[in-house]
């Protein structure tokens, strides 16, 4: 449109005017900014908060003429040069000045490829084209803008440079791409926003934070904020190289998993952040010999009692605890430790909160329209469309973005079952059937599928383990063999047995005994991670301690008997913070753990038995070498149900560990055992040792063999079993002499 006279403004007569002054128009660059031939240029400007509105030429002032009635001003400029960009002076109508630069008069910012890529092919970098971003830009420093919203009529920034204005500043759309950009020069970090959307069909406005943004506010505010452009200094590049050649599935793996808040609280209760966290977990864990840390979801998150699994910022570590570069420096602070740091990755469902995704642009744009596939009732929660590449991309980019940003070693995603069945927590008629007329979910599954695939290819040795608690085949088997192709997944089914069987009191433990033995049938069809978790200790399922049968002394000596087997048992381990030394509690998110507990000997003793047993798992070979192959675990007797006692031995390439577990409060003395080879053997843990707060029973320095056969072995040894204890047990050599004993 070319402005050529002042009557051509009137608001009641131009169409264009009047959509601009309704916060309305499509494509605010076709009247704003500067237009005409390379003759004539003409100049308009909408600032809805001005009273008068000057160029600034050099020291001087040259001032618009404001169209009558309306907030536009104009200026009619019959020359062939005009300025590169135009820098404004705004006199506002409490008389306050200030000077910005136009942002209509700059050309657009983002390739078209990229923008095509986004909507038709793989594009996990997305989180590089949408967002906030500070960047330079025809010369000019500021921030740009982008977001999906293929259903609105206009898209505007507002925040508090705008005073949240939606008719100031909106945005560039690009085309049929769905796509909405805007640069705005004179944004500082820092600043917080939110798009202002308006619905081309309804015109509903909706207020919503930006999907990528990777800051937000502390809650439980819910905007946006613009990030810093510093420059970490990494110092763990040693640690990421040898991630890449190491060979993961020999390697000991025990992981500590950490709610961040309310691991430990300052004395006023509030949150530590994660610079002091980096290095109280640190020395805690390394005490422990815990190989990983698995942090609860600190992807932004409004509502604390869901811990961070109802994410709305897929893109920012939570402003809870710091920045990014905080939690950067946590990241590192543990790789320089040479430990290991997985994250929660919630790509199954999300929120309904108004200023998040449901409904982002007035339609199911990330969810389905359909409750059928769209909706989590057990939640309340909404299910991404997976079919939808705009959105696979989103989270493909989510997933990148925290193993190149923030050097992740791998994503525990959350929720997998609920991803591969339609009909997940449904009755019938509540679930629709896919094309094939079955009920897995296709669309998700070719997701998790290209997930993993991508996620290999560009970090290797990174991990991703799957929270999936069914029988579906091959989820830790690659995808060229038909499987999801995740890393590893949580043995949910290996819990709930022994959970289950622990809970008898002893005299009833002999009729569950398939409890404790009926795993081993399936141990090796998967790579498998023995999970105690968070979940297993909250709403009302009580602490790990408050499970265990009997008096307090029992209670204490079945958790430590339920860790010797766990740390004994083929697969990888996780332990949620405070089973590692007995709380009696459930877990509260609301604050942190009951250390107090640690001045009672009961709990320091939980606390040491679980430090050696990962002092063993890392140092012995055959507690964790082959814990995904059949090789590394043989049975001794499974049998013995009447006096529930199960013994085995763990296998590496060069040598073994025998495992001998008595589920009773009964002494078992004279007890045969069978063992691999003959020679003299020593006990190099006893659950039972008073060191751990047990009765002591123990089979002294040295137990020689005899040559009598027994449980299918040549050679055997007599022990006495303690009571509620397990043993681990290895040939007595000059290596094994210079290593921890503990009697």
């Amino acid at each position: 449109m070319i402005l050529q006279n002042t009557s051509e403004f009137s608001f009641l007569q131009n169409e264009d005017l009047r959509r601009i002054i309704q916060a309305r128009h499509h494509d605010p660059f076709s009247i704003l900014g500067i237009h005409g031939s390379k003759k004539e240029r003409y100049y308009l400007a909408y600032r809805p908060s001005a009273d008068k509105l000057f160029f600034r030429k050099g020291n001087k002032k040259q001032a618009l003429t404001r169209i009558k009635n309306t907030d536009f001003f104009y200026c009619n400029r019959r020359v062939t040069k005009w300025p590169a960009h135009t820098s404004l002076i705004e006199v506002d109508k409490t008389g306050h000045e200030f000077e910005f630069i136009d942002p209509y008069t700059f050309s657009a910012v983002l390739n078209e490829e990229d923008l095509v890529r986004f909507n038709t092919e793989t594009c996990w970098d997305a989180y590089q084209l949408f967002g906030s971003h500070h960047i330079r830009h025809q010369g000019i420093e500021g921030i740009l803008f982008s977001l999906w919203a293929p259903s609105a009529e206009r898209v505007s920034v507002i925040g508090d440079f705008n005073q949240w204005d939606g008719r100031v500043h909106p945005m560039r759309c690009r085309g049929n791409t769905g796509v909405w950009e805007l640069f705005l020069p004179d944004v500082n970090a820092d600043a917080l926003y939110k798009y202002e959307i308006r619905n081309q069909k309804s015109g509903e406005l909706l207020v919503k934070a930006d999907p990528y943004a990777q800051l937000y506010e502390f809650r439980p505010s819910t905007a946006s904020r613009v990030q810093h452009t510093t420059v970490f200094d990494w110092q763990d590049q040693r640690w990421l190289d040898q991630r890449k050649h190491k060979n993961w599935l020999q390697e000991p793996m025990s992981i500590y998993e950490v709610h961040l808040a309310s691991w430990r609280r300052k004395a006023d209760g509030s949150y530590l952040g994660y610079r002091e966290l980096a290095h109280q977990l640190v020395d805690y864990v390394k005490a422990h010999h815990f190989t990983h840390i698995e942090l609860l979801p600190i992807t932004e998150y409004p509502y604390d009692g869901s811990w961070g699994y109802q994410v709305t910022g897929y893109f920012a570590p939570t402003s809870r605890f710091g920045s990014c570069e905080d939690f950067k420096y946590f990241v590192d602070i543990f790789h320089h430790n040479s430990i290991g740091v997985l994250l929660d990755w919630v790509p199954a469902h999300f929120p309904k909160d108004k200023h998040g995704l449901a409904r982002f642009d007035g339609t199911e744009l990330y969810e389905h329209a359909d409750p059928r596939l769209g909706e989590h009732k057990d939640w309340d929660t909404l299910i991404f469309n997976f079919g939808r590449r705009e959105v696979a991309n989103f989270l493909l980019s989510s997933a990148h973005y925290w193993l190149r940003e923030f050097h992740i070693d791998g994503l525990r995603v959350d929720a997998v079952a609920s991803m591969l069945y339609l009909d997940y927590s449904r009755e019938e008629g509540e679930w629709l059937p896919n094309r094939y007329g079955g009920n897995e979910n296709l669309e998700a599954i070719e997701f998790i599928q290209e997930l993993n695939c991508i996620l290999h290819e560009h970090y290797p040795g990174s991990l991703i383990i799957a929270e999936e608690s069914t029988s579906w085949p091959q989820v830790s088997r690659p995808v060229y063999l038909g499987g999801l192709g995740f890393s590893m997944k949580w043995n949910m089914g290996w819990m709930n047995d022994i959970l289950h069987y622990f809970q008898q009191d002893p005299v009833h433990r002999q009729f569950n005994h398939e409890k404790l033995t009926f795993g081993l049938l399936y141990a090796f069809t998967e790579n498998f991670v023995l999970p105690f978790s968070h979940d297993e200790v909250v709403h009302g399922k009580r602490s790990l301690l408050g499970k265990m049968p009997g008096d307090a002394w029992q209670q204490f000596a079945n958790l430590r008997l339920l860790y010797t087997f766990m740390y004994a048992y083929p697969g990888k381990k996780l332990l949620f913070m405070g089973d590692e030394f007995g709380q009696g509690r459930e877990w509260s998110h609301d604050h942190e753990l009951d250390w107090q507990l640690l001045e009672f000997p009961m709990q320091r003793g939980v606390q040491k038995i679980v430090m050696d047993l990962g002092q063993l798992y890392t140092s012995e070979t055959a507690l964790h070498q082959f814990d995904f192959s059949e090789e590394g675990f043989r049975w001794i007797d499974c049998h013995d149900s009447s006096q529930s006692v199960i013994c085995f031995s763990r296998h590496s390439s060069t040598d073994f560990v025998v495992v001998i577990l008595n589920f009773t409060p009964v002494t078992r003395y004279n007890y045969r055992v069978g063992v691999p080879q003959a020679g003299v053997y020593k006990e190099i843990l006893n659950s039972d040792s008073e060191y751990y707060g047990g009765s002591n029973v123990s089979n002294g320095v040295d137990i020689t063999t005899e040559p009598r056969a027994t449980m299918g072995h040549e050679q055997s040894i007599v022990l006495t079993l303690p009571p509620l204890g397990g043993l681990y047990l290895m040939l007595k050599d000059p290596e094994h002499l210079t290593k921890q004993v503990i009697n």
